[in-house]
């Protein structure tokens, strides 16, 4: 999907290419690939680079074109990693600058919708770069409270489960903040190279250098946080889990034991030896009031010692 923003009091879309306008595709065709190499000639390398799933946020020049390449988070169909990270690549020369991703995200959209709402003026090339960091930061704060009501979700289950699906719950939400945890230490780095270019140092709007900066550290703090929390509750839970079981197989043996004693007693007398109730038209009646007296005196026995 390919589409043209002209910046205008907020990035508004237009229908084709004009110089100095914002070319965003998403999930390339064939058709947009040739596009982008052919006829934009950019160099097949940053293609292939932002086609890796695993490329790591960088920054890169190459014959004049310049590569930025960041990760942001996105809901995925995987039921097993439920949210992942890509790499969303930004390559510009003079009047010429694209944004490529494999996926499709929610974060470009959103971010138009802002600069719309907030009639944001972009100056230029590395301003992008830096509010797309900035709006990244905000989507990953807002999947990790996604994250944390799965967290709260699976800790409900957990409390009254002896299954072990709601401890792999837990396991695929730590692997998504895996991700997350790693993706912004590579936007952060990524970050400050660009807050460091001497040549540009003094053309950054300071102010949003600073939100970008806390944004990035906002959401780096709370996956460390969630992390955290998730590793202690997991080895908990295992426990939790051990525990409720236990107490099953206590109870189930505290049931077969009270089951025992009426069986052992029709046992005992339905034994070919004299026993005395032979002979007795109450012999039957004798036996079900012993048991059940036996009966009733362990479920007492096993209550007042809490065993069942």
């Amino acid at each position: 999907m390919k589409a043209f923003y002209k910046n205008n009091n907020g990035l508004i879309e237009i229908q084709e290419w004009t110089p100095n306008c914002w070319i965003n595709i998403e999930s390339p065709s064939e058709t947009e690939k040739k596009y982008l190499l052919e006829e934009l000639q950019i160099p097949e390398a940053f293609y292939n680079d932002i086609e890796d799933i695993d490329e790591r946020p960088r920054m890169e020049s190459e014959d004049g074109w310049t590569l930025f390449i960041m990760r942001v988070p996105i809901k995925s169909n995987d039921i097993k990693l439920p949210f992942q990270t890509i790499p969303l690549g930004l390559i510009f020369k003079d009047d010429v600058c694209v944004t490529i991703s494999f996926y499709e995200t929610e974060i470009i959209a959103d971010f138009v919708q802002y600069t719309n709402r907030k009639n944001i003026i972009i100056k230029d090339n590395l301003d992008l770069v830096l509010r797309l960091l900035l709006s990244s930061s905000v989507w990953y704060l807002k999947y990790l409270k996604q994250i944390n009501q799965k967290i709260k979700l699976a800790e409900d289950n957990l409390e009254k489960s002896i299954k072990n699906e709601e401890l792999q719950a837990l396991l695929q939400i730590e692997k998504c903040l895996v991700f997350f945890i790693t993706s912004l230490k590579g936007n952060d780095v990524l970050f400050h190279r660009i807050k460091n270019l001497k040549a540009q140092r003094e053309n950054f709007d300071q102010d949003l250098l600073e939100d970008v900066d806390i944004e990035l550290s906002q959401a780096q703090d709370t996956a460390n946080i969630y992390s955290n929390i998730l590793t202690g509750m997991m080895d908990a839970y295992a426990s939790v889990i051990s525990n409720n079981m236990n107490d099953i197989m206590k109870q189930m043996t505290s049931i077969s034991i009270i089951l025992m004693i009426p069986t052992l007693i029709a046992s005992l007398y339905g034994m070919n030896v004299p026993n005395g109730l032979e002979e007795s038209k109450y012999g039957i009646w004798i036996l079900l009031f012993v048991s059940v007296v036996l009966s009733i005196f362990g479920v007492f026995l096993f209550k007042r010692r809490r065993w069942f």
